[in-house]
């Protein structure tokens, strides 16, 4: 039996080579994020799995589970650690080896597997860890099983039954290629910018979709885990800037750019426009609903308010759930309201039947992008960001703040967002018309204009995203509005990007 973890340790001590180190923040409200070796040691990845699999053993989940990695220089050494909890605590694992985070997820399915734990930081800077879980596909865990997991983990009270096996799945993203591929071919060859930024769809992306009929110009697809580059994020301007620069070299249709595990897709237009994901989701919507009238769409609160105002998905009667942020919260919705596809602004999408399986996947989202230029051959991507009404949007901006407070920032600018609503004071000049504090607090004004704050559920970071119908200058005028409020709480620091 394990002894209790601990939140500190010294490295090249006794202590730290003997004992399992978790800092508690590191349970987040949908994943697990660490920095490895600061914050997590080995030992304590190993307590993580006999966690998962004790878990397991609780909610009656037969006791099999897929395990994958990203392309990390330390991502293989943990994946095992995980693995020797799992099969101490009697899982039988099928390790998928180098994997996408959706990859993963397929494969619960591919091998008819419930669990899967994926060894992934996401788009996270160097130095992050973390899993991906799930006990009931396609779902990922929620704050209910991430609690539960904290306690077992942190208490050491695990169901250490034995017993577990092992296999490694040989060849797995062959199975995964042949399911995206196992389809018609584009009608014509659209050339398009595959970018990468070295992380691990590198070694999958620009096969698969070459595979489609596509014209493929890979960008950054080598894998590097030191990310020479940009961090493999597409909502980070760098990467973005990037993929505009060479669309715009190489006359390419589309730039579509993956973040490090594969789950997400960001979009720089045929004229180096860069896409917010939300504003490609409401073309996507438009052509799905197209396609299947009255869709039901699910989207997250930083997302554009066109979902509900654009007369294109009115008249295919469409119709929007606007939901918590985060990618476990917006896949369990699609499931429970039967919707076709969720769209977030941070570029995840879930696409249900007939399109997907309800998870997040990058390719079949850069898979829809494609039928949806091929299905208009009329009008370029450029076009379809035109069609849309017109609106100014902040990309997502994120000032700091210490993963133990940022929470309780929130609850204070909520309040503090209430109280001047119910005193009818104005903000940005304008009255607030609604507060959606479904996820932190979205304050709406008269004119449609609109702030967001809430607490990053992966980062110690606050989330702040501002959109206006009316005007560049509104936008503007709302966010110096919104990050006034902000700058009432001496724990907010400073912003990675801002307008």
């Amino acid at each position: 039996m394990l002894p209790k973890p601990v939140a500190l340790l010294k490295p090249n001590t006794y202590e730290y080579e003997s004992r399992p180190m978790v800092k508690p923040t590191g349970f987040r409200e949908y994943d697990a994020r660490w920095l490895f070796e600061k914050e997590i040691n080995l030992m304590g990845m190993q307590a993580l799995g006999m966690g998962i699999g004790t878990l397991m053993h609780e909610r009656g989940v037969r006791p099999d589970i897929v395990v994958g990695h990203d392309f990390r220089s330390y991502s293989a050494s943990i994946k095992m650690a995980v693995i020797n909890g799992l099969l101490a605590a009697g899982i039988n694992v099928h390790d998928i080896g180098l994997a996408l985070s959706p990859m993963a997820y397929f494969a619960q399915f591919a091998l008819d597997v419930p669990a899967v734990a994926m060894i992934t930081a996401s788009h996270n800077d160097n130095g992050w860890t973390g899993v991906k879980m799930g006990i009931n596909r396609p779902l990922t865990f929620g704050p209910d099983e991430m609690g539960r997991l904290k306690e077992i983990v942190l208490e050491a009270a695990f169901d250490l039954k034995g017993g577990g096996s092992y296999r490694f799945v040989e060849n797995f993203p062959e199975v995964y290629f042949n399911d995206l591929t196992d389809r018609p071919k584009l009608k014509r060859p659209i050339k398009v910018v595959a970018a990468c930024g070295n992380g691990t769809a590198g070694a999958f992306a620009p096969r698969i979709l070459e595979a489609l009929g596509a014209d493929v110009i890979p960008l950054d697809t080598e894998l590097d885990f030191t990310f020479p580059r940009y961090n493999p994020n597409p909502e980070d301007m760098k990467m973005l800037h990037a993929l505009r620069d060479k669309v715009l070299e190489t006359g390419a249709e589309v730039g579509l750019g993956f973040d490090g595990d594969g789950d997400r897709c960001g979009v720089v237009d045929n004229e180096g426009e860069e896409i917010f994901a939300d504003k490609v989701g409401v073309m996507l919507a438009r052509d799905i609903s197209a396609l299947h009238p009255n869709s039901k769409f699910v989207v997250d609160v930083k997302s554009t308010g066109l979902f509900n105002t654009d007369p294109v998905l009115k008249a295919n009667g469409a119709t929007t759930d606007y939901f918590k942020t985060g990618h476990s919260y917006i896949k369990r919705r699609v499931t429970e309201l039967g919707a076709i596809v969720g769209f977030e602004k941070s570029g995840h999408y879930f696409f249900n039947a007939p399109i997907g399986r309800g998870y997040d996947d990058g390719l079949v989202s850069a898979i829809a992008i494609l039928d949806m230029l091929d299905r208009n051959p009329d009008k370029t991507m450029a076009d379809l960001r035109r069609d849309l009404p017109k609106t100014w949007g902040s990309p997502t901006m994120s000032p700091h703040c210490d993963d133990e407070i940022k929470y309780d920032v929130v609850d204070r600018v909520v309040a503090r967002f209430k109280d001047m609503k119910e005193k009818g004071e104005t903000i940005a000049g304008r009255p607030i018309t609604d507060l959606i504090t479904v996820n932190g607090v979205r304050v709406v004004t008269d004119d449609g204009t609109w702030g967001l704050v809430r607490a990053s559920s992966n980062k110690p970071e606050l989330v702040v995203v501002i959109e206006s119908p009316a005007s560049e200058e509104r936008l503007h005028a709302m966010f110096k509005a919104v990050d006034t409020v902000l700058r009432e709480n001496p724990e907010v620091g400073e912003y990675n990007q801002t307008l």
